[in-house]
């Protein structure tokens, strides 16, 4: 216990799976070694079953992503405690019986419970707590033409009935929509709304929508450059030329408030939002 507290691993936790000295040379926190990995909550609240080794093994990849998406999806909605109903969509070319998905329900209901809750969420207690707060967390499989060597081809997020602090997140059918998939064992956002991106999912992130235009990608540059922000990764996806478009920034620092403002300032910016990750 006093190992998990401090963020270490914790390979003898009664309610999850005994970690293998291989496994445990994975870039994962102990995080993923609480996971969920029951197949049920009985009325009591104790875990039953358990996922195994060979399983986290082939998922932790994608943990980092799962929650990642859910942390960033909860942070583009307007008052992200009225959240109700989530779908998490699962493209693989795998089939229904050859792919758990319960370790990454729960990475995503975590990174979306958390930055909106008091209460510690960890991936045992992810379910209920989601339960509690009349959260609904739905699954779909979609299976894709890709290698069925990948477990999962991409991880798409939805949030429904919500309104959006960044409208062109929205996808076509009213809901909030991302998505995701690991590239070089690394989380890349892949899609926002109805818009094709390629950005890294490291340190922060800046979504800015704007008309499709020359200079736009120096211009925000060299106002982050000149408030001491570097800048990691970006990436702009487009609608089609001249039209509008999102570009996706990564960011090493959190930018302050004079270098926000001078962003929403850029006459051809129509909107933007920054997401801790």
């Amino acid at each position: 216990m006093l190992g998990a507290l401090k963020g270490e691993l914790s390979a003898t936790a009664v309610n999850a799976p005994m970690v293998a000295p291989e496994v445990s040379i994975l870039n994962v926190t102990f995080l993923l070694f609480l996971s969920y990995t029951a197949t049920a909550i009985n009325k009591k609240n104790i875990m039953v079953g358990c996922c195994d080794v060979q399983v986290l093994s082939e998922l932790a990849p994608y943990v980092v992503l799962a929650e990642k998406l859910g942390r960033l999806a909860v942070q583009l909605v307007c008052g992200g405690s009225g959240i109700k109903s989530v779908k998490v969509v699962y493209r693989s070319a795998r089939g229904p019986d050859d792919l758990d998905t319960r370790l990454l329900r729960a990475m995503v209901t975590k990174g979306i419970i958390e930055p909106i809750s008091n209460t510690i969420v960890n991936l045992v207690n992810a379910d209920f707590i989601a339960k509690q707060r009349g959260l609904r967390i739905s699954e779909e499989r979609v299976v894709v033409d890709s290698s069925p060597e990948l477990p999962v081809d991409s991880i798409q997020v939805q949030i429904s009935s919500v309104d959006s602090k960044f409208a062109s997140a929205i996808a076509e059918g009213g809901h909030i929509s991302i998505d995701g998939k690991v590239k070089f064992g690394e989380p890349h956002l892949t899609c926002v709304g109805s818009f094709d991106v390629d950005v890294s999912l490291q340190g922060n992130l800046i979504l800015c929508r704007q008309v499709d235009q020359p200079g736009m990608i120096g211009r925000v540059g060299n106002i982050l450059g000149e408030q001491n922000v570097n800048v990691s990764f970006m990436s702009v996806g487009r609608t089609s030329r001249r039209k509008k478009a999102i570009m996706a920034i990564g960011v090493d620092e959190e930018p302050n408030k004079q270098a926000l403002d001078n962003i929403g300032a850029v006459p051809a910016i129509e909107e933007f939002v920054f997401l801790k990750l």
